[in-house]
């Protein structure tokens, strides 16, 4: 890879979950940082944190892709994105979402195909090839 991604954010309320998606991404070594938030709530409630971009350092950079866990309690991966639809244009840019599922439901991946803010469905966990693909077909200048 010729640079890394600054960071990668997932979103899953499963904590086992998020270890083994983080350590995976971890050994493909693309991305900078990797932050994990187990509420939908506490995902927005990031990437509207605008202290971050101007505290010394940068320590908790915005996203460059998302991986959105779908069945969540309180507020799911579909409220979520409804959510964020209100407030992308405030963003300092627009990341990668990806939703992932464990569910086998062919209505889930065809719901988020006609989202236009989900970049992709996958199913979970995610693998090391699924990062790389990933980071291939969105990422290419990311890439050797």
């Amino acid at each position: 890879m010729k640079q890394k991604l600054n960071c990668i954010l997932l979103i899953d309320d499963d904590a086992a979950t998020n270890f083994l998606n983080n350590t995976i991404i971890e050994e493909t070594a693309c991305a900078v940082q990797v932050k994990t938030k187990q509420t939908a709530r506490a995902a927005l409630n990031y990437l509207t944190d605008t202290s971050r971009l101007t505290s010394p350092g940068n320590v908790s950079p915005f996203p460059d892709l998302i991986f959105l866990d779908i069945n969540m309690p309180a507020m799911d991966g579909w409220e979520f994105l409804g959510k964020y639809k209100e407030l992308k244009d405030e963003l300092p840019y627009t990341p990668i979402i990806i939703m992932l599922s464990t569910s086998i439901n062919p209505d889930d991946k065809l719901k988020a195909s006609g989202i236009p803010e989900v970049s992709g469905f996958c199913n979970k966990p995610i693998t090391p090839e699924i990062i790389c693909s990933i980071v291939e077909q969105y990422f290419p200048d990311h890439l050797d």
